[in-house]
C-alpha cells in the first residue's frame, strides 16, 4: 500500500516512468492531444516586463543653464521703484505673482524695513495691515512719528515659503539690502522682526533689545533699533517690554 501511494503521488506528479529516452519538462504546461493541432497552434509570446516605477528609470542628467552673474541693481531711486514693481530679475520676487511694495519716499526721518511681507500683507497687497498694523502705528506714536512721515519697506517683495531662505537667496537679498538702504538714505532705521535683525545687524533679537545697533551706510553711522513684528507682539504680549526698551531709544535728545 506504500508502494502504491508512491506510485500514485509521482503518477499524480506527472513522472511516468524512471528514465526516458529524452528530458522531459515536468513544469510545462501539456500540449494537445491532436498532433495536428499542435502545428496550428502559434507560439505564445512571453509578456513584456512591466516598465520600471519612474523613481527607478535612469534619469537623463539635467543641462545646467549658464550661471547668472549677479543681478544689476539701478543706481536712481525712480528706476529702482519702478525695477521693484516689474522686474522679474528682482531678488525675493520669485515666490509669489504678487508684489507688496515699497511705500514712502527717499529721505524719510524714519524707515521701517521687514525680511518679507506676512501672510496677511501678502494676501493685502501691503505690508502692516490689520490688527499688526493698528499696533505698529501705536508703536510709532509713542516715538512722535507716524506712518505717513515713514518709508516702508520689506527687503523681499514677496514671502518665501514658510518664511525661510536659502544661502543663495540670502546672499542676493544681502546685496540688496544695502543698495536699498544707500539709496533710501533715512535718517533712521527700525528693523521689525528676528529675520531682518539678523541679516542686517548679525545679531538674535533678544540681544538687540535695548540697544542701538551698530549699521554703516557709506561710512556713517545710521541710527537703528529692532523689535519684534507686531503680529509677533500681539500673539505674544509679554515681548511688548522689549519692544519699547528699544523704540524708547528713539526718544532720547527729544
Amino acid at each position: 500500500m506504500l508502494a502504491e501511494s508512491y506510485h500514485d503521488w509521482w503518477s499524480l506528479a506527472g513522472v511516468d516512468a524512471l528514465v526516458g529516452e529524452a528530458p522531459a519538462g515536468w513544469l510545462d504546461v501539456p500540449a494537445a492531444n491532436d498532433t495536428a493541432a499542435k502545428s496550428r497552434i502559434a507560439p505564445i509570446a512571453a509578456p513584456e516586463p512591466a516598465p520600471l516605477p519612474a523613481a527607478l528609470q535612469r534619469q537623463e542628467a539635467p543641462i545646467e543653464a549658464g550661471a547668472k552673474g549677479p543681478v544689476a541693481l539701478p543706481g536712481a531711486w525712480d528706476e529702482f521703484q519702478s525695477w521693484l514693481a516689474s522686474n522679474p530679475d528682482v531678488p525675493g520676487s520669485q515666490w509669489d505673482a504678487r508684489r507688496v511694495l515699497p511705500v514712502g519716499n527717499a529721505g524719510a526721518p524714519l524707515m521701517l524695513l521687514t525680511a518679507w511681507p506676512e501672510i496677511d500683507d501678502q494676501r493685502d497687497g501691503a505690508l502692516f495691515t490689520g490688527p499688526a498694523g493698528q499696533l505698529l502705528d501705536a508703536m510709532l506714536g509713542a516715538v512722535g512719528a507716524t506712518r505717513g512721515d515713514c518709508y516702508l519697506a520689506s527687503l523681499a517683495i514677496t514671502r518665501p515659503p514658510g518664511g525661510r531662505i536659502d544661502e543663495r537667496d540670502a546672499a542676493e537679498l544681502d546685496r540688496l539690502l544695502w543698495h536699498h538702504l544707500r539709496l533710501a538714505k533715512p535718517g533712521r532705521l527700525l528693523l521689525i522682526g528676528g529675520d531682518i535683525v539678523r541679516m542686517a545687524a548679525k545679531l538674535q533679537l533678544a540681544d538687540a533689545r535695548g540697544k542701538l545697533l551698530d549699521i554703516n551706510q557709506d561710512g556713517g553711522k545710521l541710527e537703528t533699533v529692532a523689535v519684534a513684528h507686531p503680529a509677533i507682539l500681539l500673539a505674544r504680549p509679554a515681548q511688548k517690554a522689549a519692544a519699547w526698551d528699544s523704540l524708547k531709544l528713539f526718544n532720547r535728545g527729544r
